[in-house]
């Protein structure tokens, strides 16, 4: 039987396994993926792996005590051996005050995630994919260092009470920095999709390029508050910090930035501009995702922050039982709204300002106002009266992108983008933004 099963297949796998259970309530998960990835630096090739994974876990429940149990093997007594084990552990373990039973059967919008580009892709074509990307920076004397993977995969569960979910999905991400042989200049890009036909390794690899050679000789910048503009892969380290913190459950317990004084939160308020609108929609097709989240609950079209204002939060079946609410799972995506504005077209307007490529090293300062520091990288410019006019040394910022959010002067259009500090994959635009902070100098290119 092949790892990536079909639905009928994930269906008949799970009701096999739902028979072995004497549980009073009993769930259980299924996922198959399959991993392709070639790494490369100086320009040579450096690994070239693989990954085949398929897990079963089934999680048992007496009343309130619960226990779960894992295994990678699907054989009959693999199977039973796991589903006995969970329910001895469920049996040992002490009460769960939070435990909330499992689901009745639900239905599901339609996503499709699911690319047979993606799915047929070999060795072969990994390894072409990256020879274009190094025809390029060895034609220009440029060391680069890049990772391209590939998976295709799905992910199923089934519970004693009849709910059945299945989503097969595909993705490829690449990612390349690019440096000049005397190390001062780099250049960085990023790219995701599901389906790999939209990948353009020699378009991407230009464009670091194009970067790396523009960032030699960077000059210093006083530290201080600028006009930037975040280039999408700037953009999303910070923005994801916002998506991680709208938990209902921390804005209650005064714990986030969505919390008030005397136990109230911010949901329906106002806390960004107007014109921010972000929002998750598994069926959106540049960003196909799952329509269901861990627990089964659908994940339909969905606003988060609309017109500036927090329309809603991610509440636990738990939490929202407890608060007489109705439950909202976490995304499976997250989609900002942009402008027509190209990058191009952005810089243009900019009279003084600072373009960053992209910004690392991410770390929490304050969880209150999501204050977060970190550094530029890989292509810092410095814009004057619409041009890009020298490199510049990268900084280290303090800068909450809940403050950023209520400094926009421009958003342009949305791209696909990954994230350097989660791998996850979102639609952001590009954004110009005033008064950013800039704290100190790094000299790291």
């Amino acid at each position: 039987m092949s790892i990536i099963l079909t639905e009928a297949e994930a269906k008949a796998l799970l009701q096999k396994v739902l028979k072995y259970s004497k549980a009073d309530e009993c769930e259980i998960n299924i996922l198959g993926e399959e991993r392709g990835n070639l790494r490369y630096a100086r320009n040579e090739v450096s690994t070239s792996g693989s990954l085949v994974n398929q897990n079963l876990q089934v999680q048992s429940a007496f009343g309130k005590k619960v226990g779960v149990a894992t295994v990678d093997e699907f054989s009959d007594e693999a199977i039973e051996k796991c589903v006995r084990r969970s329910e001895e552990l469920a049996q040992l373990a002490p009460e769960n005050p939070e435990y909330v039973s499992v689901l009745e059967p639900q239905t599901y919008g339609k996503s499709n995630g699911f690319f047979e580009s993606t799915a047929a892709v070999t060795p072969d074509v990994r390894a072409d994919a990256v020879a274009k990307s190094l025809e390029l920076s060895r034609a220009q004397n440029l060391t680069a260092a890049g990772f391209l993977e590939n998976r295709k995969g799905y992910s199923a569960m089934m519970n004693s009470k009849g709910l059945f979910a299945y989503y097969p999905s595909t993705n490829v991400n690449f990612s390349l920095t690019v440096r000049t042989p005397d190390g001062k200049g780099s250049g960085y890009v990023a790219r995701g999709y599901s389906d790999i036909k939209k990948l353009d390794t020699a378009a991407a690899t230009n464009i670091a390029i194009q970067k790396s050679k523009g960032s030699v000789d960077a000059k210093s910048l006083e530290p201080g508050k600028y006009t930037v503009i975040l280039e999408p892969t700037a953009a999303v380290v910070l923005l994801e910090n916002i998506f991680f913190s709208m938990d209902a459950r921390s804005a209650d317990e005064g714990r986030s930035f969505l919390s008030k004084p005397g136990g109230k939160t911010k949901l329906g308020e106002k806390i960004v501009d107007e014109r921010v609108n972000i929002y998750t929609d598994p069926a959106n097709p540049e960003l196909p995702s799952s329509p269901w989240s861990g627990d089964g609950q659908p994940i339909n079209k969905m606003s988060l922050i609309e017109k500036g204002v927090v329309k809603n939060m991610f509440y636990s079946r738990y939490w929202a039982q407890k608060n007489n609410v109705k439950p909202v799972p976490f995304p499976s995506n997250v989609i900002m709204d942009g402008g027509t504005a190209s990058l191009a077209d952005m810089i243009k307007s900019t009279k003084q300002g600072i373009l960053v490529t992209k910004l690392w090293y991410i770390r929490e300062v304050d969880p209150q106002t999501l204050l977060q520091t970190g550094l530029t990288r890989d292509g810092t410019f410095y814009i004057e009266n619409g041009v890009i006019k020298y490199p510049i040394k990268n900084f280290r910022f303090n800068e909450s992108p809940v403050i950023m959010l209520n400094n926009i002067e421009t958003l342009g259009k949305p791209e696909r983008v990954v994230s350097t500090e989660s791998d996850r994959n979102y639609l952001i635009p590009p954004m110009k933004i005033r008064e950013f902070t800039f704290s100190s100098l790094s000299d790291a290119v």
